[in-house]
């Protein structure tokens, strides 16, 4: 397969930021063999993770057919779609995506996957695979070794009775799992929640949602000077939602406010409504798995509440913030308020000037800024 042909997009694109890369090769050629055994058997073969559509598009090219797919952001869905297509993949040769629920990996026999990040994903994941793949299902789990750990060994060694680690590859490792063991009491089951007893709140959240069922102290610094943001507004945004803890406190302090919260992570999509559910001001919180704020009209509201993620993947880059403060401004009207909260470090005010408009200090931290910007 031509991976060079590949492209990151509608996801960030920039210079040294590319669609495939060294581990999604190992992961491939590790799992060869697997793949030319199941690939006679329709829908096989499952994806799970794959950042734009290397393994999934890799595993077609093996012969693989019926490849099932999940990929937490909608962005890297679309680019699988617009990859298939690039490389002229018939239609019913394609990739189906599925959300991340048992039918995703019913009877699989090879899992090709990325390592996530957060081991909570990771538990997340396994549990799943653990419990309606097949018996004799083997998982082929890679990243680059950098954001590797054993702790992972750990996570998979609860769900799989046997773990191979693969010899290191152009900075990769592949960790090769095998006969699951599908018993819920190896971990605690997902969703989870957590009372935050300061803000008196219930924050749930699937596994791999920033901050977890905690409040990470960005947000909680916000919340403590939010409540004087456009007093008199009838609906707020809550952009890149996460778990929900903005939408369900706005909701829970302004009585009357509906909150419509959007994140492009599934697992955040998922776990938004159910936090407002746990804090009872679900019927008020409206949530959208959507790439910033494609799901709403120009000009359409008066608040939007916002703090920035600055990854993309592994990458670190401002092109993610300035997606985002371009799609509040698109949306706010004339005179409403952006209010975010930064990491003091990265200097976000020039930026908000330009792209939204006037922006005033709110508050300020050792670490963090909170800033209001008016739309022009």
């Amino acid at each position: 397969m031509d991976f060079d042909a590949l492209r990151r997009h509608p996801d960030l694109e920039a210079p040294g930021l590319a669609a495939a890369d060294a581990a999604d090769r190992l992961i491939l050629d590790e799992s060869a063999t697997a793949l030319a055994e199941a690939a006679p058997v329709q829908g096989s073969v499952v994806v799970i993770d794959d950042a734009y559509g290397a393994l999934a598009l890799g595993a077609v090219a093996a012969g693989a057919r019926g490849v099932r797919v999940h990929q937490d952001p909608i962005t890297g869905e679309r680019a699988l779609r617009e990859n298939a297509e690039r490389l002229g993949l018939p239609a019913d040769e394609r990739p189906t995506s599925l959300p991340f629920e048992p039918e995703l990996v019913a009877d699989a026999r090879v899992v090709l996957m990325r390592l996530p990040r957060a081991l909570d994903r990771l538990d997340e994941v396994a549990g799943l695979i653990a419990g309606h793949a097949a018996p004799d299902v083997r998982v082929f789990a890679g990243g680059r070794i950098k954001h590797m750990s054993l702790a992972m060994n750990d996570v998979l060694d609860r769900w799989f009775a046997h773990l191979d680690v693969t010899h290191a590859r152009q900075k990769s490792r592949v960790l090769v799992a095998t006969a699951p063991r599908p018993d819920p009491s190896r971990s605690t089951p997902w969703p989870r929640s957590a009372r935050d007893a300061a803000l008196g709140l219930e924050v749930v959240a699937h596994g791999g949602v920033f901050a977890g069922t905690t409040v990470d102290i960005g947000t909680r610094f916000l919340l403590g000077v939010l409540g004087g943001a456009v007093p008199d507004a009838g609906t707020a945004v809550d952009l890149a939602c996460g778990s929900g803890v903005v939408a369900a406190w706005l909701a829970r302090e302004r009585p009357g406010l509906v909150v419509r919260a959007s994140d492009r992570s599934a697992a955040a999509a998922a776990s938004a409504p159910l936090t407002a559910a746990a804090n009872g001001v679900a019927d008020r919180v409206d949530v959208a798995r959507a790439d910033g704020l494609e799901h709403l009209p120009d000009a359409s509201e008066r608040l939007v509440v916002l703090n920035p993620p600055f990854h993309s993947e592994a990458a670190v880059h401002t092109g993610i913030a300035t997606h985002l403060f371009g799609e509040a401004a698109r949306v706010l009207a004339p005179g409403g308020e952006l209010w975010c909260v930064w990491n003091s470090h990265l200097r976000y005010r020039p930026m908000l000037e330009r792209i939204v408009g006037p922006t005033r200090e709110i508050a300020r931290n050792p670490k963090f800024t909170v800033t209001a910007s008016t739309r022009r």
